[in-house]
């Protein structure tokens, strides 16, 4: 008997080519559609809903059934909400890291469980290996494309029941599968953005959702230099979008804190600017691949952002179940609300979220204490 597999279908080459893949190793594949958010962009289009017809005009090439379902509440509550907050809070979160570990390898896994699936997959880039009754979460083969960072908070009830089809793939092979085989979806170019908010303008995006204030810009040096239009558009390590060009040096400025109570933008001016860096991190809420903390201290390798190269780090857990990383050499722009993601060479052990920074120079302890 076959062994079913529901696959998370999004409507783009790497899931269609997935559904090509699992059918030709001969299970019997179910698509289906995560409908998690439901708005217009300014031209009236809803891509959720041409994503759709996309996946089920594939579905129709493969002789797969294909349905939709509705995870909107789902996403809201547990992604869109904590997304809010966080920007409330002066952080920039990494949504699709939560949307992983709350939608796609929870609410859908549940659901799939549910349709009696064997197993779920998705078209992420990112490997599965069982090795002594446990299951490791490997980067993918294309490391441009490797998908791992985003997987980094799910746990063994969802990796010992998900396929990567692609994740052993580079995505030029993806890509001639899909012409290969003439699917639908061939030519469709990758999705960029947060998923709900796609290719709008971002800053126009949070201002429906949240308050923004405008306030001071000063520099590290506490020279008022001008004024920005609210702290939520605004991100630790940023260069575009400042406004204060051609002040000081000429040399380019960039974000390096906030002071939400008093409503400031603390910016400091060069790129290699000491207040830039830090030296290491406290992460919150840390979930382990394993479910088990590994042996402490840890020596490993850590990404705090997506394509980020890997940087040598020493990990220490607190008292209250925090993690200390302290990093072999100071990095620039690590972001309170993004993910400090551990690996050990190819395997990756999990992620915590960012919750402060300890600066190279103690002079700049002030610019992110809220």
């Amino acid at each position: 008997m076959k062994k079913r597999v529901i696959l998370g279908m999004s409507g783009g080459v790497d899931s269609s080519v997935s559904a090509l893949l699992l059918k030709e190793a001969g299970y019997e594949v179910i698509g289906l559609f995560m409908k998690n958010w439901d708005e217009k962009d300014e031209y009236g289009v809803c891509t959720a809903t041409e994503d759709s017809n996309d996946a089920r005009r594939v579905a129709t090439q493969l002789e797969i059934p294909y349905y939709t379902i509705n995870f909107e509440k789902e996403y809201w509550d547990r992604v869109f909400t904590y997304f809010l907050n966080e920007y409330n809070k002066g952080r920039t979160p990494n949504p699709d890291v939560m949307c992983n570990q709350e939608i796609k390898f929870n609410a859908f896994l549940d659901y799939a469980l549910k349709l009696d699936a064997d197993y779920i997959a998705m078209g992420h880039y990112a490997q599965v290996e069982k090795k002594d009754g446990k299951y490791y979460l490997l980067r993918g083969k294309d490391k441009n494309k490797d998908q791992s960072y985003f997987l980094a908070r799910i746990g063994q009830k969802a990796l010992s029941r998900t396929i990567f089809p692609v994740g052993h793939l580079e995505k030029k092979q993806v890509r001639e599968l899909a012409e290969k085989h003439n699917l639908y979806t061939a030519k469709k170019k990758d999705s960029t953005g947060i998923c709900f908010i796609g290719e709008r303008n971002f800053d126009e995006f949070l201002d429906k959702y949240l308050l923004s204030k405008e306030g001071d810009i000063i520099d590290i040096d506490g020279n008022k230099i001008g004024k920005h239009s609210g702290l939520i558009h605004y991100t630790l390590g940023q260069r575009k979008g400042i406004g204060i060009g051609g002040v000081g040096t000429g040399e380019p400025w960039f974000v390096a804190g906030k002071n939400l109570k008093k409503n400031i933008l603390y910016v400091a001016q060069g790129k290699n600017n000491k207040a830039l860096y830090s030296t290491s991190l406290i992460g919150e809420s840390p979930v382990w691949i394993m479910e088990k903390a590994p042996n402490m201290p840890l020596k490993c390798t850590a990404k705090f952002r997506y394509r980020q190269p890997d940087i040598p780090v020493t990990v220490d857990m607190l008292e209250d179940g925090k993690l200390h990383i302290k990093y072999d050499e100071p990095v620039k722009a690590v972001t309170p609300g993004q993910v400090a993601v551990l690996y050990q060479g190819e395997v990756c052990l999990g992620g915590s979220v960012i919750n402060s920074i300890e600066p190279l120079d103690k002079k700049y302890s002030y610019l992110n204490q809220n």
